[in-house]
C-alpha cells in the first residue's frame, strides 16, 4: 500500500507536535519529580539538537523508510513478501518485528563502546522530561535510520505499517521519557502494553546496573523475555539520580557541548 510522502510528513509532524505539547502541559499540572535545571535552558538544547537531527537526516538519507517499503512491495523484497498472510497479521507482525529490532539496537548501543560514545548523550540529561525523548546525537540518529532501512529491506513491511510504527515510536518516546505522575494502579496496567515513564526512568539512572535494564521503547515484552526488566529503581523515583557522572555541569546543557560529548567521554 503506497502513501503520499508529503502527507505522511505533515501527519507525522502534526501528531508529534500534538503529543509533545499535550505532555508538556500535563507535566506542569501533574509533575513526577521537581526539576532543578531551568526548563528553558534544557529545552533550547534538546529541541535544538532534534531540529539538527531532522535536517541532517533529510539531507543525508537516500530515501525514507516508507519510500523503501514501497520499493520493496513493488519488487517483492523482504520476508513478508514471501508468504501470503492476512493483511492484519502482516501489519501487526511488521510492527512487532520492527519494535524487536529497535530493542536490540538499543541494547547494542549500550554494549558496544563506540556506539555507547554517541548514545550516551541521550543519558547525560540530568533531568527526565518529554524533551529527553528527542535528545539524541546526530551520529546515533543517522545510524538508527540506516538500521531501520536495513530492517525494512529484510522484512518487507507495508508502507502503512512503517508509517504507523514510526508515529508510534515517536509518540511513545515522548510519553515514556515524560515527567508525568501516573497513579500506581494505572501505571501497572499500562506497562503491560506500553513502556511507562516510571519503567523507563530506571534506565536513565546514574547507576550503571540500572542503565542496563528496561531497553524497550514501545513495548515492554522484550525486557521481560530477554531478562532486562527491572520494575523499580533502587531509590524512590522522586529522589533517584538521573544522568551520567561525567557530564553534570550546567555548561553541558548547550548544543555545542552536547555535540562534542562523544569525543570527551571516558
Amino acid at each position: 500500500m503506497g502513501i503520499d510522502q508529503a502527507f505522511e510528513t505533515i501527519l507525522r509532524l502534526g501528531i508529534f507536535l500534538s503529543v509533545l505539547i499535550t505532555i508538556a502541559v500535563l507535566e506542569v499540572i501533574y509533575p513526577r519529580r521537581i526539576m532543578r535545571i531551568p526548563k528553558g535552558l534544557r529545552w533550547r538544547a534538546n529541541i535544538g539538537i532534534s531540529i539538527v537531527n531532522q535536517l541532517l537526516t533529510r539531507l543525508i538519507m537516500p530515501l525514507s523508510a516508507t519510500a523503501l517499503a514501497i520499493l520493496c512491495a513493488e519488487r517483492g523484497w523482504g520476508l513478508l513478501h514471501q508468504f501470503t498472510l492476512p493483511s492484519i497479521f502482516e501489519f501487526v507482525g511488521a510492527i512487532v518485528c520492527l519494535d524487536l529490532i529497535i530493542y536490540w539496537q538499543h541494547r547494542l548501543y549500550h554494549l558496544i563502546p563506540v556506539l555507547w560514545r554517541f548514545h550516551c548523550m541521550h543519558h547525560t540529561d540530568t533531568e527526565f522530561d518529554v524533551t529527553t525523548g528527542i535528545r539524541f546525537h546526530p551520529v546515533s540518529i543517522l545510524l538508527s535510520a540506516f538500521i531501520k532501512l536495513g530492517a525494512v529491506l529484510l522484512l518487507g513491511p507495508s508502507a502503512l505499517a512503517v508509517a504507523v510504527f514510526e508515529i508510534l515510536l515517536n509518540a511513545t518516546s515522548l510519553f515514556n521519557h515524560s515527567n508525568l505522575s501516573l497513579p500506581v494502579t494505572f501505571d501497572q496496567r499500562v506497562r503491560g502494553l506500553l513502556v511507562t515513564p516510571d519503567m523507563h526512568r530506571v534506565h536513565h539512572s546514574i547507576r550503571p546496573d540500572e542503565q542496563n535494564h528496561n531497553f524497550g521503547f514501545n513495548f515492554p515484552w522484550w525486557d521481560h523475555l530477554f531478562g532486562s526488566y527491572q520494575a523499580q529503581p533502587s531509590e524512590a523515583h522522586t529522589d533517584a539520580c538521573i544522568g551520567l557522572d561525567q557530564f553534570r555541569g550546567s555548561s553541558e546543557v548547550r548544543i555545542r557541548k552536547l555535540l562534542t560529548q562523544p569525543f570527551r567521554t571516558t
